[in-house]
């Protein structure tokens, strides 16, 4: 094929030169990578969660390694959306990249208040609802295992921004198509999923749990890749929203099968620490492979074999 392969995508109003984005809670506040990536490359930032107030996080022990994977229990540390907009979001102003922030509250009041000031900021271009977090005492997860309470936060935050809107969900529940069903209906643009599953570690000297008083933890890394394929797959037979894919991704191939089981763009976590240029391994993995084949555009891979009925 002549000319270079077209990896643009579109997730609500926002357009992305391609589908490859760092996870939220593994690239700090994107100025952290910066010696590592050509941040205009990424397909959009997505900076840690933020909350209303600073937090100071977890107790130690914080993470712990286990087999293919990481428990962590990090507990949403950030500075709040005070010291971020002044001191974090300017760093942005130098950057074509897409910034996208996830942010968590105690109460559906918080996101609504963080979501009305993020959408004033020009600099800010989507928002992901975290209402999955594994590791913390209130809110987190509380808001995506209630059907009532999702529905509710997804329509108030709607009404306060314009800004693309994406949910990250949790797999910790029956069935996780009726939440992306939820998002779908009460306007969010997207859906990301999956956040990290709650697991255990303990170690048999002590008879304490490896996490010590945090005790449970998210499991991230190779390990929860089926489970993250598995629920992308289903929720794309199930809504019209652009899935966005996480979940152990540490490779070109890792982002082939999500985007073939039905993705249309992914996040990478955990192997950022592992390899800080993973990211811009996979996007010029992904040129390469494009020109292979041939593929002209990207999309071309979504739902390919996976999700058809043959």
């Amino acid at each position: 094929m002549s000319g270079l392969p077209d990896l643009s995508v579109k997730i609500g109003p926002l357009h992305l030169k391609n589908p490859v984005l760092p996870a939220s809670g593994t690239f700090g506040y994107g100025e952290e990578y910066a010696a590592f990536v050509d941040l205009n490359r990424l397909g959009a930032i997505v900076v840690k969660t933020i909350t209303p107030k600073p937090r100071v996080g977890s107790y130690p022990h914080r993470s712990t390694e286990v087999a293919s994977g990481l428990l962590a229990s990090i507990g949403l540390q950030n500075v709040g959306i005070e010291r971020f907009l002044q001191e974090k979001l300017p760093f942005f102003e130098g950057l074509k990249t897409p910034l996208i922030v996830n942010i968590g509250g105690e109460s559906i009041e918080d996101y609504v208040s963080l979501a009305h000031l993020l959408d004033q900021q020009t600099l800010v271009r989507g928002i992901e609802l975290n209402v999955s977090c594994p590791n913390v005492r209130k809110g987190g997860m509380h808001f995506g295992v209630d059907p009532e309470v999702l529905m509710d936060l997804v329509s108030r935050v709607r009404q306060v921004t314009g800004k693309m809107l994406t949910v990250k969900l949790t797999p910790m529940v029956t069935d996780i198509r009726p939440f992306a069903e939820i998002c779908q209906r009460r306007g969010a643009d997207a859906v990301s999923l999956i956040n990290a599953p709650v697991g255990m570690a303990v170690d048999i000297r002590t008879r304490r749990s490896r996490l010590g008083k945090n005790r449970t933890g998210g499991l991230t890394g190779p390990a929860i890749k089926p489970i993250a394929l598995y629920c992308v797959w289903r929720v794309c037979r199930a809504v019209d929203l652009p899935v966005i894919g996480i979940g152990g991704i540490s490779s070109l191939e890792d982002v082939l099968e999500f985007f073939i089981a039905g993705a249309c763009a992914v996040q990478v976590g955990t192997w950022n620490f592992i390899n800080p240029r993973i990211t811009m391994d996979i996007i010029e993995g992904l040129e390469k492979y494009m020109r292979e084949h041939p593929l002209a555009t990207v999309t071309e891979l979504r739902g390919e074999t996976v999700t058809s009925n043959k």
